[in-house]
């Protein structure tokens, strides 16, 4: 169980806070990137960080934030405008020009850092660190820095909130209507890269780009709805960070930054399965459903073809081998599908008294179900024959799908269409 008692400790509260102010700052701006396409983009600039923070320190030989920070914005900048440069300027893709720029950027980065080490150079010790975060290691300084950048990202998401909206969605519009969209994107890349360079200190370039889009990611499968998703991102990465700096104190060998990450990952994972609407489970259930719905309706359609063989649909009694010989069904598949319309009254079912055989047929609202489900068949048919102009012999398996999804609107918009043809369903 979580102590609240662990708070009083100030070195505690520092990594807590510190962990939470940059979490928000990741989430907040990853959302934006994440919509836009370029969770990739995260990761590069996450590398091409290391090489700034060593120039930085280099220069200035201290570890201070405030000298580290300008130096490391700097080369992440430079990424990004590389990796614009690259995918413009030339026929490479911007996964592999993202690929480029990132390995050249880090591997620049681990040259500089071998140098500072082999150097001698006086407080160079824990400069490592950059590579796998030292969250545990945050002062009260760095809190305060921390959440000056959070303010100042927040403050410039809120003020461009609508510009940035439409940036995300429907670029080609917000330019048409007169955004000076490149320059939304340079500032959107800014805050990008900044939101980046301060969580940096916590999780490393390593980790950085799970925290910037994970979030961004699991939100989205819970809404619609922008302004709600950069909430539960929010909140995602809040508790996230608050677990993992509680479990780095709890357990001393566990690290912080690897354990937000575990947690945001674990949300992550859940929420691919579970989400409402979109998990893994609600859509397998959904495909479940459908294909039960469609079995039924193949079988209501294919019994109505049958009645219309004979004059007494009263009387018309048909045995499982007689459905086969219409509709290519595995009897396993077809008596399950027998027995959901029987519980449904559209099918009824007797006993031959001489061959002990089981008959079926449809019952008065079966007959109007199966009805339907023809009558919509030959409606798309009608519609793609007549007016869209395709060859009769082309039409049938489309109509096969379609007639399974059409609703009463849709069906009343192309009898609409068709000039509400008087359509009997042909026996197949």
């Amino acid at each position: 169980m979580f102590d609240l008692s662990i708070l009083y400790n100030p070195n505690v509260l520092y990594v807590i806070l510190g962990c939470l102010l940059m979490s928000v700052s990741a989430s907040t701006v990853g959302t934006f990137t994440f919509l836009r396409k370029k969770s990739l983009i995260g990761d590069a600039v996450a590398h091409a960080i290391l090489p700034g923070i060593c120039l930085a320190f280099i220069l200035n030989g201290t570890k201070n934030p405030l000298y580290l920070i300008p130096g490391a914005f700097l080369t992440g900048w430079l990424s990004i405008l590389l990796v614009d440069a690259i995918t413009h300027h030339s026929k490479i893709k911007q996964d592999a020009a993202i690929s480029i720029v990132l390995s050249v950027f880090f591997g620049t980065g681990i040259w500089l850092l071998t140098v500072i080490q082999h150097s001698g150079m006086d407080n160079q010790s824990g400069l490592d660190a950059f590579l796998f975060g030292k969250a545990a290691a945050l002062t009260s300084f760095d809190v305060w820095v921390f959440g000056i950048v959070a303010l100042l990202l927040i403050a410039a998401i809120w003020a461009f909130y609508k510009e940035f909206q439409l940036l995300s969605f429907d670029k080609d519009f917000a330019q048409s209507i007169g955004y000076k969209t490149q320059l939304l994107e340079l500032l959107l890349s800014g805050l990008t890269v900044l939101a980046i360079v301060t969580g940096i200190q916590a999780v490393g370039v390593v980790l950085m780009a799970s925290l910037l889009i994970a979030p961004a990611a699991t939100a989205r499968f819970w809404t619609d709805k922008l302004h709600v998703m950069i909430f539960i991102a929010i909140l995602i990465s809040s508790v996230s960070a608050i677990i993992g700096a509680s479990v780095s104190y709890i357990v001393p060998s566990m690290p912080t930054g690897p354990w937000i990450v575990m947690v945001l990952s674990l949300c992550a994972v859940l929420t691919f399965i579970f989400a409402p609407g979109r998990g893994i489970v609600v859509r397998w259930l959904k495909q479940r459903r459908n294909q039960k719905q469609m079995l039924e309706e193949n079988i209501l359609k294919t019994f109505y073809y049958l009645t219309q063989t004979t004059s007494d649909t009263d009387k018309a009694y048909y045995k499982l081998t007689d459905i086969q010989k219409q509709r290519a069904l595995r009897e396993s598949e077809l008596n399950k599908g027998i027995e959901a319309l029987i519980r449904q009254g559209y099918i009824s079912r007797e006993r031959d008294k001489g061959t002990k055989q089981e008959l079926y047929s449809l019952t008065k609202e079966g007959l109007q179900q199966g009805k339907r489900v023809a009558h919509l068949h030959r409606l798309w048919e009608l519609y793609l024959t007549e007016y869209l102009h395709i060859a009769p012999d082309h039409v049938h398996d489309d109509a096969e799908t379609i007639e399974h999804v059409l609703t009463p609107e849709l069906q009343k918009r192309l009898e609409t269409i068709l000039g509400n043809p008087e359509i009997r369903p042909e026996v197949k």
